[in-house]
This record gives structure tokens, sequence and C-alpha cells, in this order.
């Protein structure tokens, strides 16, 4: 995943705000006064780092599958440690600004959470969920999807496998928006008219989700899943919207044609 794209995706956390308890119910990360850090996973292996002080708690976790890439490890390892050290020293001067003005301080934290979607024999399909807090009302979470090109030896994110958002979202047709309604049914939610409501669509677009591909049958990519984040598709108490699509004879005209042949129509 890109710098810039995980970078942006933190500030939109930070402009967000949770109550430590929350974000520790969501992330598992929690925050006391002793300073504290480990690490689990030798080389090719899962791993797992943890680090808290009374400032700031940061978490980073990937699978075997990632481990056994050591570029693939060491970038993921860079972005986020990266990230982690921009969001240590805002809160650190955060707590500096407070503790001057006698406020209350509420210590920060980022969490990062690598998972396989699919391990096919050309392509290794991540997701990364990780979640924010900036000392607020509530933290932030997110979603984002990661491929491992392995004959390219290069990674990208996933929906860079298709032409465009928009075309991926017209193939698809009136699938997308039926079960975006559907969910929101399931979630007590009333379904939104086109054009009826001022601040969320009634179906967003492509290019407001993360889209993550998968496989039922280990050799092609012939499932998608469409995630639209908090504040997307509905409110921040809504919870993200988590959709699976097989692959259709349709869905596939949006891949690029470089990627074709690690597609297949889904059952």
């Amino acid at each position: 995943m890109p710098h810039h794209r995980f970078t942006a995706l933190v500030t939109l956390a930070c402009a967000a705000c949770s109550s430590p308890a929350e974000v520790a119910e969501r992330t598992g990360v929690t925050a006391d006064a002793t300073a504290s850090a480990s690490a689990t996973g030798a080389a090719g292996a899962a791993k797992s780092v943890k680090e808290e002080t009374d400032v700031f708690s940061y978490e980073l976790s990937y699978p075997a599958q990632v481990g056994a890439i050591p570029e693939l490890a060491a970038k993921i390892e860079a972005d986020a440690r990266r990230s982690r050290d921009e969001m240590l020293k805002a809160a650190e001067a955060e707590k500096a600004d407070r503790q001057e003005n006698d406020f209350p301080f509420n210590p920060h934290s980022l969490s990062n959470e690598w998972q396989v979607v699919a391990d096919l024999p050309d392509y290794l399909s991540l997701s990364n969920s990780f979640a924010t807090y900036t000392g607020g009302a509530h933290g932030m979470y997110g979603l984002t999807g990661l491929i491992w090109d392995r004959k390219a030896g290069r990674s990208f994110p996933s929906e860079e496998l298709f032409q465009s958002a928009a075309m991926l979202g017209s193939e698809m047709g009136d699938a997308l928006c039926r079960s975006l309604n559907a969910e929101r049914v399931r979630k007590g939610m009333e379904i939104i008219a086109q054009g009826a409501d001022p601040i969320f669509p009634a179906c967003p677009s492509l290019d407001e989700a993360t889209v993550l591909v998968g496989s039922s049958n280990g050799k092609t990519f012939d499932r998608i899943t469409v995630w639209y984040g908090p504040y997307v598709a509905g409110s921040y108490a809504e919870g993200a919207y988590e959709l699976d699509f097989p692959m259709t004879a349709k869905m596939l005209n949006a891949v690029k044609p470089a990627y074709r042949a690690a597609f297949s129509a889904g059952r």
C-alpha cells in the first residue's frame, strides 16, 4: 500500500474522535502509565509488535504469508513505522500543550492488522484493518487492500487490478445498491432514496470504497468484497458496510487486461 494512501486515511482518522475504553474495545490497545514494548515473530514467519506508553499505543501484526516475502514485510513495517512516528510526535506535542494549559490528556493509538484475503500461485491478496485514536470523542478505523505480484516482485492497492472504480461499479449494475440496501435493513436502518439524503448517497461510488479480491478455488480471483467505511454509506454509529459478491462475466470486463488471466467468474 503506497504511503500517501495510508497517510490520507490516517489523516481522516485524526479528524474524528473516542474514549480510550471504546478504542480499547475495538483495537485491543489499552493505555496506562507504564512504558512497554514487545515483538514476536522470526524472519519468514508471522509477526506481532506491541508498544505502549502513557502517551501512545502501537500495534502491528501480519501473517506468515507476508513474513515469507522479505520485501513485502519490509515495506509494510516501514510504512507502518513511518505513520507510527508521525502520530507519536503529534501525541507528544498535544500532551505537552495540554499539560501547559492544565487540561487532561488521553493517550493516542494506532493499530494495523494485516490478514490474507487470497493466496494464489501468482498473487497474494491482503487486507489491512487499521484503527486510530487521537484523544477525542471516538476513534476512527478503516480497511485497505494490497496485492503482492509474485512474478513482478511488487505491491499495489487492490483497486489497481481494475480499469477504474466507475467501470467496475457500472458492470456490477444494480447488485451493489441492492446489497447495500439489504444490509441497511439488516442493521435496522432505512433505505436511502436517490437524492433524499444531503449527506449520505443512496449508493456511494466505488471510488469511496475499498475493494478486496478473494478466491473460492485457490487458483483465481473469483470474488470481491466492497467495504464502505464510517461516514461513507451511513453514520459512524451504523459502522462499516461489508458487501460480498461473486465475480460475474460482466465484472470481468472491468479487470485490466494485464490481470485478466488471474480472474474467473464465480459460481
